[in-house]
């Protein structure tokens, strides 16, 4: 922990500690003292110079730390069983569920060989399938990706986004469906930004910024603007639709509603759920304020004869559904389907009837209710899990929906609201794999302050569980984000060398609701390493795993999560795996699209944000006389989201400081950003090495 005024560090080039039997020699990493008065604080920052990730210096850091690292995770027994095992499920057909635009029915599909999965077309019922877009001829090594899409209201066109290397910056292309043209037209420097379609399919909208100036995998992403591309014409001939210098740091979009002259505009603030909104009744008339402040979360549903759907958190933590009425210029809130006890996952409009995706315990419960909000019925599954999908037009009667859970793989079902009837129309089979194998199971288990954590537990059937089994625990807990029960392959690589994999549904997520959010965000954010910390207690009371057993594993917040939960209690992991991780909680927004998790984390700029950060940040807290678990962070160098200079300094401070024989190692992908569109090959060498090296370490 800090006091209140810190000793600056003198430079120290080459850092050693025990390891075993033998000293452990990490690679240089030169410090520059650096020492800032922040709110009153001396704060020393060693490793600054590791911010510029492109510099020459760095990229020599990264080469010596990845030459490194790979001595002990490159070969063992359990690598070359997690890979031989992966590239065995992995050799399966996957396909996405189907959406329909006119006649067209659109999907992915991958037979298990190809490094990206194509988009595929049926262009009629009766028509043989084809492939649209096939990202594999992108680039020889996977590398280039295919990001979001949309089709066209008339189904003539798509446009489709590209990302090379991870990025989360996209280049945008359109696409003539029939003939497969890929037009001239290329919209540059677009990040999370989708494309609205005119109803007329002149064009679209989309969400731009200004090219960077400096390095455009570092630079702050701030001031977009809202575009108009017409279809034909040059990215610089493009129509501003809305901006707001004065607010560099709001972020908007538009929804164009179907059949009427009426567009949506939503502004928000960084990733706070809550939102504003304006509409635009014609042409002529300017955007006018609807709800003009931070009050819940809204968002579109559908509409019909001037009534607008939404779904809205205000004055309704676990969500309500609301209509707009837009009467000669006049508007009228009524409330259509209240809140219940259960959090809303999802809500769909399909042959005029809402489709609801409630959330009960992790598990998804789905109710229809007609149009007037009175219940139709509550659909039976066909199993318990997260159900997913229900996309479709509110005249369409049927869609599609996909079910699955921590043991059970994907299965897709067609189904028919006419009746409520569903049929299988497609299941996710692996060779080598078989759901009987396996259980699992939801316990609920006490956080320091007595709330009770869902917390889901699953292995191998006939596995014999016991102090000595391994254990990998997997959290998040940020960002109104719910981790639901899915089939994951990589969990289940796991599985297969005998393990147990945990999963808990910590606060900061939404599993129930806002308030669940709230209780695990800003100056309540340490109740969220509490919970997890608190789920290894409570396996290991139940004999399942111990500390010299477990390993907790957690990506980009979940990275956050692992790296402070890890520092706080470090005699009860063997092993942690912080990836893709924000670990410097007091210049993380100071880096492209940051600024944005304020809402969650809070700004250094305020003193007591700043007070309440320092108490957690992971860089911040590494102590010196600590023994700390063995520690394999994870990086990529194309990572624009969570910079990948986070994970450098905690690895360069975490090995300076760490104070006995377990080894602090760093891994550096190569092309890859924070997740998106990482090719097949080089993840099932990601989790293969991962993975193996904590089997490793555990068993031995």
């Amino acid at each position: 922990m800090y006091k209140k005024y810190l000793l600056i560090i003198l430079p120290v080039l080459v850092i050693s500690c025990s390891n075993q039997d033998k000293e452990i020699l990490y690679p240089e990493s030169k410090k520059i003292e650096l020492t800032e008065n922040l709110h009153g604080y001396e704060i020393t920052d060693s490793y600054r110079w590791l911010e510029d990730f492109t510099s020459d210096e760095s990229i020599k850091w990264i080469e010596r730390q990845n030459r490194f690292t790979k001595k002990f995770i490159k070969k063992n027994k359990y690598k070359r069983g997690l890979e031989n095992y992966l590239n065995q499920i992995w050799e399966s057909e996957s396909i996405s569920i189907p959406y329909k635009v006119k006649e067209k029915t659109f999907f992915y599909f991958n037979d298990g060989s190809f490094q990206q999965s194509k988009l595929m077309i049926k262009d009629c019922e009766t028509c043989e399938t084809r492939i649209l877009i096939d990202p594999n001829q992108f680039s020889n090594d996977g590398t280039v990706s295919l990001g979001g899409t949309s089709v066209s209201n008339d189904a003539s066109h798509i446009a489709y986004s590209i990302s090379d290397g991870g990025s989360d910056w996209r280049t945008w292309k359109v696409m003539n469906i029939e003939t497969g043209e890929v037009l001239e037209d290329e919209l540059k420097w677009v990040k999370f930004s989708g494309a609205s379609w005119e109803n007329d399919d002149s064009g679209f909208y989309y969400r731009r910024y200004a090219e960077p100036d400096g390095e455009l995998l570092k630079e702050l992403n701030e001031s977009p603007k809202l575009m108009f591309h017409k279809i034909g014409t040059s990215q610089s001939d493009d129509k501003l639709i809305y901006e707001n210098t004065e607010n560099p740091r709001w972020g908007f979009g538009i929804t164009v509603i179907k059949d009427s002259d009426m567009k949506i505009l939503s502004i928000s603030e960084g990733t706070d759920e809550r939102n504003k909104i304006y509409l635009k009744l014609n042409k002529e008339s300017d955007f006018l304020p609807i709800i003009d402040d931070l009050i819940g979360a809204y968002s579109f549903i559908d509409s019909k004869d001037n009534i607008l759907w939404f779904y809205t958190t205000e004055s309704a933590p676990n969500g309500k559904i609301v209509n707009l009425e837009v009467k000669n210029g006049s508007f009228v809130w009524n409330e259509v389907i209240p809140e219940s006890k259960n959090s809303i996952r999802s809500v769909n409009i399909v042959n005029n009837s809402f489709v609801i995706n409630y959330l009960e315990d992790t598990f998804s419960k789905i109710s229809i209710f007609n149009l007037s909000g009175e219940l139709i019925s509550k659909l039976s599954l066909p199993k318990q899990g997260t159900i997913s999908g229900f996309s479709g037009g509110i005249n369409d009667s049927s869609s599609y929906f996909a079910i699955t859970n921590y043991v059970t793989p994907r299965e897709i079902y067609e189904i028919d609201f006419t009746d409520l009837s569903y049929k299988l129309f497609w299941k996710e089979e692996f060779d080598g794999y078989n759901s009987k194998d396996y259980v699992s199971r939801l316990e609920f288990y006490p956080s320091k302050d007595g709330t009770k954590i869902p917390i889901h537990i699953s292995h191998k059937k006939d596995l014999a569980i016991d102090e000595n089994t391994p254990l990998l625990i997997y959290g998040y807990g940020g960002f109104n984000i719910s981790i639901l029960p899915n089939f994951s392959k990589s969990q289940t690589a796991w599985k297969s060398q005998d393990g147990v994999f945990a999963v808990a549904n910590l606060r900061g997520g939404s599993e129930y609701g806002d308030a669940w959010h709230e209780a695990g965000m800003l100056f309540n954010k340490q109740n969220v390493f509490d919970d997890f910390a608190y789920a290894a207690k409570f396996l290991h009371t139940k004999k399942i795993g111990s500390p010299n057993t477990t390993a907790i594993d957690g990506r980009s917040n979940g990275g956050l999560l692992v790296a402070a939960t890890m520092l706080q209690n470090p005699d009860l992991f063997e092993v942690a795996i912080p990836q893709v991780g924000v670990l410097d909680m007091l210049r993380f927004n100071k880096f492209t699209i940051g600024w944005a998790w304020e809402s969650d984390y809070g700004s250094s700029d305020k003193k007591d944000e700043f007070e309440n950060l320092l108490a957690y940040s992971p860089l911040h807290n590494i102590e010196s006389n600590v023994c700390y678990p063995t520690t394999l962070i994870t990086t990529a160098s194309r990572d624009d989201r969570v910079v990948p200079s986070h994970s450098f300094k905690f690895a360069a401070k975490l090995q300076e400081l760490q104070s006995c024989n377990n080894p602090i190692l760093i891994r550096i992908e190569d092309r890859a950003g924070h997740g998106a569109g990482t090719p097949k090959d080089k993840t099932i060498n990601q989790i293969s090495e991962i993975y193996g090296y904590a089997l490793k370490v555990i068993n031995n």
